[in-house]
């Protein structure tokens, strides 16, 4: 394992023993720049999984991966024991999956990117709406109904009929998290959530996520540069350099009792 200062990766106390992601001995190039150098690492089921680290570290990365916008260069990822990237034709060798399996296997992955990506021609309702009823065919009316119920959660029941334009970022952004929660995924990424947003409207995103974290059901990995948001949320966190995993453990153990001068460094910075 090309990582440093990682006990074995026992669950934690509060989640299912056997992990529901795995990644094992995945690498990503770019060309000759090698991104991501063989990491193996888990997320298990209603674990809160902070990852953080330096730009260019692999972090984001890592979690594109996982969302099928790139392909590992080598290894495996698994959700729920199947292979993300990989599938058996019909001799039973192992081959790159389709885009059927692909499509089949993001029904369990939710999504929320540093720009929102919504679609400026729908509402709030409409752009929530359009994801349970184009990705998992719910009928029109129970699609709306679960829609604005999802909005409601996220604290914009006011606002299912305002278009994007006239949203604020962070409300732009909750819409997105509740576009992403609707469709009742396994798994959320969070990808720097609150990079694209005014340093005031940072906390109200954050404030959505930390209510989130707290149904155990749906596992997150947050990909994050707020040191106190991971603190706070994650069961477990992760510090990245360089493509490498450095050092992981429970949020005290990171941030209070570094052991690596890496992280302590990349911490310092912070303080």
């Amino acid at each position: 394992m090309n990582s440093i200062y990682m006990p074995d990766q026992v669950a934690p106390a509060k989640v299912q023993e056997q992990p529901l992601i795995r990644y094992e001995g995945v690498t990503k190039t770019f060309g000759e720049l090698e991104v991501i150098k063989g990491i193996d690492m888990s997320i298990y089921g209603g674990e809160k999984l902070a990852i953080i680290g330096p730009s260019g570290s692999g972090k984001t990365t890592l979690g594109r991966m996982l969302m099928t916008l790139e392909e590992p260069t080598s290894g495996i990822i698994t959700i729920d024991g199947e292979k993300l990237w990989q599938m058996e034709d019909k001799r039973g060798r192992l081959v790159r999956a389709n885009e059927k399996h692909l499509h089949r296997m993001r029904e369990k992955i939710g999504m929320v990117f540093q720009h929102f990506n919504l679609f400026p021609h729908l509402t709030a309702l409409r752009n929530v709406t359009l994801a349970l009823t184009s990705v998992l065919k719910v009928p029109k009316d129970e699609a709306r109904e679960r829609a604005a119920e999802m909005l409601g959660k996220v604290g914009l029941a006011t606002k299912l009929d305002e278009y994007p334009s006239r949203l604020s970022g962070g409300q732009k952004q909750r819409v997105a998290i509740a576009r992403a929660l609707v469709l009742r995924p396994k798994v959320i990424v969070f990808d720097e959530v609150t990079s694209a947003l005014d340093p005031e409207l940072v906390g109200e995103v954050l404030e959505v996520i930390k209510e989130i974290a707290e149904d155990r059901e749906t596992a997150m990995m947050l990909i994050t540069h707020e040191m106190e948001f991971a603190r706070e949320v994650a069961d477990r966190v992760v510090f990245g350099a360089d493509g490498l995993i450095v050092e992981q453990g429970t949020p005290e153990e990171i941030f209070d009792c570094p052991r690596s001068e890496r992280l302590q460094a990349f911490l310092g910075r912070f303080r």
